[in-house]
């Protein structure tokens, strides 16, 4: 239970962060994903460029990542938001093409994911130097080194952290996780399973802090977040860094916190996931009411991992909002929930399986839960008046005419 004293000083750390984020740090995840989109616009290959630009409208996870930046001071601060909005589009970039038909889904997936393990390594290739051939067993390739100029960026800018060296082991070795989750749930699910209980057995269970209350689901989860990655970045612009500081940094991100983040946006997919006939991590839970136990369960475990930290209360502040940023969009909508309980083969209790997983996350994160939410719902509400707003706007503009020979450059333009 969380004292009053505690959610006091739980409530200064957030309002702080909240000010150095909406005031330091979104603006600059808007200049870079505006540099971002123009760079984008202008890959030549129409799947490739709608791809790209589609990954980039996925804003909310690169708004979150570049959120771990509040921790950062102001003199790092623009390098930690280049290579963390960088990573999180190239992720985004990366997963969008893999989920793309192609001969061989799992190598093509591995190749296309690699990209995640060379960004994180800014030492390991020459300046200049050909990079690997991502696209090597991906239908399209002619992007005109987008891939390759994403991974750079984010080289350069670990380049220059001070500790980066401290966290790039455990960095690459949370990358590879990645990987290899990315591309085995494309594959048949044994090979997932199979590749999870290797992390619960007792051996590297030890070594990684895990236990035999996860499921092999949700050590895969936790092996396909990128948050333990947004953390070391942000945790190498430190000047002076311990090595025992970045191993529990490791411990609580892996599998703990990322496996809550893993889960709930499972969760927040799983009527798109049903409706593709894609693996669905939360699919693999038997009923609505078992999700909200575990997610319960797995919310407490964070919440206490992080608050353990060093400098544990920004921590906890960061994995509160990642939380609610999930429960604000499952408030909004019932589906995810009453897709879940149809497919577990369970009928009548989706919005209540909703509101109790909801319910019982946000006790889990304490009294930061309110105000974030309160910030999301804000953000949701004002998103829908600007949406209705143009929608009304366009509904009364005369009918443009349209011109023969256009062709593809107004298409183009409209992309950009």
């Amino acid at each position: 239970m969380e004292s009053s004293i505690e959610r006091l000083a739980m409530s200064g750390v957030f309002a702080r962060a909240a000010l150095r984020y909406w005031l330091t740090i979104f603006p600059r995840v808007g200049f870079e994903l505006r540099r971002w989109r123009r760079r984008a616009a202008r890959i030549a290959d129409p799947a490739l460029r709608r791809g790209a630009l589609d990954a980039l409208d996925k804003r909310g996870n690169i708004e979150g990542a570049a959120a771990f930046a509040v921790t950062v001071r102001w003199c790092r601060r623009g390098a930690v938001v280049r290579a963390l909005v960088a990573y999180q589009a190239l992720y985004n970039y990366v997963d969008m093409l893999a989920e793309q038909p192609s001969e061989d889904p799992v190598r093509n997936a591995r190749c296309l994911h690699e990209a995640l393990l060379v960004a994180l390594d800014p030492g390991g290739l020459d300046p200049g130097a050909p990079q690997p051939d991502y696209y090597a067993r991906h239908p399209q390739r002619e992007d005109g080194g987008y891939l390759a100029e994403m991974v750079e960026v984010c080289r350069a800018a670990l380049g220059g952290l001070p500790s980066y060296a401290v966290v790039a082991a455990p960095a690459r070795r949370s990358a590879a996780g990645i990987v290899a989750f990315q591309s085995l749930s494309i594959g048949a699910q044994e090979g997932l399973e199979d590749w999870a209980r290797t992390l619960l057995g007792a051996d590297t269970a030890r070594q990684l802090g895990m236990d035999a209350h996860l499921q092999w689901w949700e050590a895969a989860a936790a092996a396909g977040s990128s948050l333990a990655v947004h953390a070391l970045i942000a945790a190498a612009a430190a000047h002076s860094l311990a090595g025992e500081d970045v191993a529990a940094i490791d411990a609580a991100y892996f599998p703990w916190i990322g496996a809550l983040h893993s889960l709930l946006d499972s969760l927040v997919d799983e009527e798109e996931d049903a409706a593709t006939g894609q693996f669905s991590l939360v699919g693999c839970y038997r009923s609505a009411p078992e999700v909200a136990t575990r997610m319960r369960w797995l919310a407490q475990r964070a919440r206490r991992e992080a608050r353990a930290l060093t400098g544990g209360r920004q921590h906890a502040v960061l994995v509160a909002a990642m939380a609610c940023h999930y429960l604000s969009e499952l408030e909004s909508s019932a589906t995810s929930a009453s897709v879940l309980v149809a497919r577990a083969g369970v009928t009548g209790a989706g919005v209540a399986g909703a509101g109790e997983l909801v319910r019982g996350v946000r006790e889990a994160m304490g009294g930061v839960a309110g105000p974030a939410l309160a910030i999301f719902r804000a953000r949701r509400l004002a998103a829908r008046l600007v949406h209705s707003l143009a929608g009304a706007s366009v509904m009364k503009r005369e009918p443009a005419p349209v011109r023969i020979g256009d062709g593809e450059r107004g298409v183009d333009a409209g992309a950009a």
